[in-house]
């Protein structure tokens, strides 16, 4: 059975375009009258049905692709919430084990700290006497010879001049008197913290 509609409802009917239904009534593919200056096609209801099946195939088609897409995007999201699950895991182990490793430095450089103080402690009891030994041994020395100045002092105490001081210094050295000891080379005189209440 057949039914007159306009050619825009043709046109929406058969799925085409103003100019597609126009081109076909033009070359007898369609049947059309025209009434009052406006154009009828006849369509048949088996046509329309078609039509109607096919609009609601379309969107069924539409409908699945559409939850097609939607289930893919939730695939993606699922995924993607994971890789960020394992990347907090990994991030958080790798920021854990440099924790670690910087405790463990730390602690080694502690123990090398601990280390080196007791080495310096060490050297210290052991060259600490021997200083304090030097030291006392270099005041005994000090305390063995007196200076040619604190000897010319005590001879001016009794009076003597600086020319018989010399004179009494010469005859010590050429009798090889022991309490004056002459080095040649540094020409150094070094006289020994001695009684000489006798050169007076």
């Amino acid at each position: 059975m057949e039914r007159l509609v306009t050619s825009a409802q043709a046109a929406q009917i058969l799925g085409l375009s103003l100019q597609g239904v126009h081109y076909r009534i033009k070359h007898n593919q369609l049947k059309s009258i025209k009434k009052s200056g406006k154009t009828y096609v006849y369509i048949s209801d088996h046509v329309e049905n078609k039509s109607e099946s096919a609009k609601v195939e379309i969107k069924e088609i539409a409908s699945d692709s559409f939850n097609e897409v939607i289930k893919v995007k939730d695939e993606q999201i699922a995924l993607l919430k994971t890789s960020i699950k394992w990347m907090k895991k990994q991030y958080g182990s790798e920021i854990s084990r440099l924790e670690k490793n910087q405790k463990r430095i730390i602690g080694v450089f502690n123990r090398e700290i601990e280390l080196l103080q007791s080495a310096f402690n060490e050297m210290r009891s052991i060259y600490k006497p021997q200083i304090t030994s030097q030291i006392n041994e270099k005041n005994i020395e000090k305390e063995k010879f007196i200076p040619l100045s604190q000897f010319t002092m005590y001879l001016k105490s009794f009076s003597k001049s600086e020319k018989e001081i010399k004179l009494i210094i010469l005859k010590a050295i050429q009798k090889r008197d022991n309490r004056f000891i002459y080095n040649k080379k540094d020409k150094k005189l070094l006289i020994l913290n001695e009684d000489f209440s006798d050169l007076i």
